[in-house]
């Protein structure tokens, strides 16, 4: 996973296992698996699929959401029926499994399901624009200013080769942006996710083609839910150490 490097604000803890599914139970995946229960679930759009339109269109959306979301929801759920993983949170499965080549499909699977449910989470419609608040105060402190910011996050996503993800996250007190090739993600490197862009060619191709800096642009323009950001930041646990 690439990483920029920013200016230090102040304090807060690295994120471990069970804060980051805290944080991500309220709305996305199953935090513990039971009995015959799925671990995944395809969770609910907080929005119809027409609604970020003209930004995103209802067909990209519904290609988006309808397909390769719910395909990888359900290739995780046949992956892990058994075995080692009954019992076991979305965010322990993909954590157990991260780098281990014997279970690259596992991976892959669940953390896309993950990334993506909260990718839909990070959306909303009349978004965008820049934060208040504590968010706005440790961007301007870590970026220098919301503008800075964004140049770090478009140039992040204009530098990643290939399909993968681009993420504000929270490392050991540090606001940092970093991207992630294919299902990569913050949960497999102890990190508290608080903002992603999906930047595989399905997020964007038939409403932006290959201009991927336009699409990524235009979410933080017009999209960005940075209410549901702001939350993450909240939720991350103080040190205890």
């Amino acid at each position: 996973m690439a990483t920029l490097p920013v200016i230090s604000p102040r304090l807060f803890v690295r994120s471990s296992v069970l804060a980051a599914c805290a944080i991500a139970a309220l709305f996305l995946l199953q935090c513990s698996g039971g009995g015959d229960s799925p671990i995944f679930v395809k969770a609910p759009l907080p929005y119809a699929e027409d609604a970020l339109a003209p930004f995103i269109s209802a067909d990209t959306m519904g290609f988006h959401y309808d397909k390769h979301y719910a395909g990888y929801v359900d290739r995780a759920n046949d992956l892990t029926k058994s075995g080692s993983y009954a019992g076991k949170s979305a965010e322990a499965v993909i954590q157990m499994t991260a780098g281990d080549a014997s279970k690259a499909a596992v991976f892959n699977n669940a953390a896309q399901a993950w990334n993506h449910a909260f990718f839909f989470q990070c959306l909303k419609p009349n978004g965008g624009g820049a934060p208040g608040g504590l968010l706005a105060e440790m961007i301007d402190a870590a970026f220098g200013s919301f503008a800075n910011f964004k140049k770090v996050f478009l140039t992040a996503a204009k530098d990643q080769f290939g399909s993968g993800w681009v993420w504000l996250v929270l490392d050991d007190g540090k606001l940092m942006v970093i991207t992630g090739a294919n299902a990569d993600t913050p949960l497999a490197h102890g990190q508290i996710p608080l903002l992603t862009v999906d930047v595989w060619e399905h997020a964007y191709y038939l409403d932006y083609q290959n201009r991927r800096i336009d699409f990524v642009s235009t979410v933080l323009d017009n999209l960005v839910n940075w209410d549901f950001v702001a939350l993450q930041l909240e939720n991350a646990p103080p040190s205890h150490t």
